[in-house]
């Protein structure tokens, strides 16, 4: 077996709308189509060539409070208050481009970030948390970093 891509993470988040807009426009995926499961959610993809070939990155499950029965039967029960963070896991990591346009964005819908350079690797990275306090790690070529 060989490791070659991130596939998807799957976060669950009681608001939904909050979530969607922050991946939406804050980190650029792109909301798309997400098979009829019994609870609310939606599936997030890098591109539309992805959205074609049914690879979304992100699943987010959404809590309906009033009707929790379908999540809890299809993906089984978890305490609200343990939503909040990454829990055991301590980010999720993307490889992008574009480094000063996400910069501007971010400066534009006042995202608290914080970046660093691995210049052994050639790799530049920004962290910020979403609307669940998961945190992403995005990744840049550090060449990026001339060209900003």
């Amino acid at each position: 077996m060989r490791v070659q891509r991130l596939d998807h993470y799957s976060i669950r988040t009681t608001d939904l709308e909050a979530t969607r807009r922050f991946y939406t426009e804050v980190v650029g995926l792109r909301a798309g189509p997400r098979p009829e499961f019994p609870f609310p959610g939606l599936w997030l993809y890098t591109s539309e060539e992805e959205m074609r070939a049914n690879h979304a990155v992100v699943h987010v499950v959404g809590i309906d409070p009033n009707d929790p029965a379908g999540l809890v039967q299809y993906l089984g029960d978890r305490d609200v208050a343990s939503l909040e963070g990454g829990g055991a896991v301590d980010h999720v990591a993307f490889w992008c481009s574009d480094l000063p346009a996400l910069r501007e964005r971010l400066g534009r819908v006042g995202i608290a970030f914080r970046e660093r350079t691995v210049p052994t690797l050639d790799l530049h990275q920004v962290f910020l948390e979403d609307p669940s306090g998961v945190t992403l790690e995005l990744n840049f070529s550090a060449g990026e970093l001339v060209a900003a």
